[in-house]
């Protein structure tokens, strides 16, 4: 039963996505508030919508940042998660895979909000090019959302933290919030079933600026992956050493 419930709320929350960005579209080219509308709005829809059809319930905890600019450094686990933290902050901005920008409805919604694509092996000239946009003005402040893992990392699964957060966050001299999150034990990374329960996002104290990129990294590391394997501790996760990637 709760396979069949997944996969009517899967169908239906991507029937959603045209929907919202069509209803939002007029707005969203006139003004970049339009965009951030529409995508707070889907998001909140497949917030609500998942909590009645596959009861699974999303709590944010912390406080997250309101006032930008700073940077959110997130763990990744799902889809789910991506949702969570852009509704919970008024003006989120990405950064993404570059395929992510082709993809219909998120990719021109994504361009629109002045997310940045970013393929794989260049992010040195993601950075460079975020900072130049940052300069000129191009960006109107917000919050900046980067997964310092590069990828969605299922529950349980050990993959370090790459070195692009320390540069974006040396570079650009702003408060970076981490979030953990256990969204994975119920969103998992693949396969169509969602699990009943309580995800969570947890925004964690800020980073102030001055650290060095070494130790910024450390911190960051530290901070996100404690307060997220307590996160899973309770949701009930049961760990599989068998199942930890640490050649990653």
């Amino acid at each position: 039963m709760q396979f069949l419930r997944s996969l009517l709320f899967n169908i239906q929350m991507y029937l959603a996505m045209p929907v919202v960005g069509i209803l939002f579209l007029p707005w969203a080219l006139v003004s970049r508030r339009g965009a951030h509308a529409g995508c707070h709005a889907y998001a909140g829809y497949v917030i609500w919508s998942a909590r009645w059809m596959v009861g699974l319930r999303c709590e944010v905890r912390g406080t997250p940042p309101t006032q930008g600019p700073v940077i959110v450094a997130a763990k990744h686990q799902s889809f789910l998660d991506i949702l969570m933290i852009y509704h919970a902050i008024p003006r989120g901005i990405f950064i993404m895979k570059d395929i992510l920008k082709y993809a219909p409805v998120i990719g021109q919604y994504g361009l629109r909000l002045g997310c940045i694509p970013v393929k794989r092996g260049q992010r040195g000239v993601a950075i460079k090019k975020m900072l130049d946009d940052v300069a000129s003005g191009r960006q109107r402040g917000g919050q900046l959302i980067i997964y310092p893992q590069g990828t969605r990392v299922a529950p349980g699964v050990v993959k370090p933290y790459k070195i692009g957060t320390a540069a974006i966050y040396d570079q650009m001299a702003q408060p970076v919030y981490p979030v953990a999150a256990n969204v994975g034990v119920f969103w998992p990374k693949r396969g169509v079933t969602r699990k009943p329960g309580v995800a969570v996002i947890d925004f964690l104290p800020p980073i102030e600026p001055g650290l060095s990129k070494q130790d910024f990294i450390k911190r960051l590391e530290h901070d996100i992956e404690t307060a997220s394997d307590a996160l899973l501790d309770e949701a009930g996760f049961q760990r599989d050493t068998g199942q930890l990637d640490r050649s990653a």
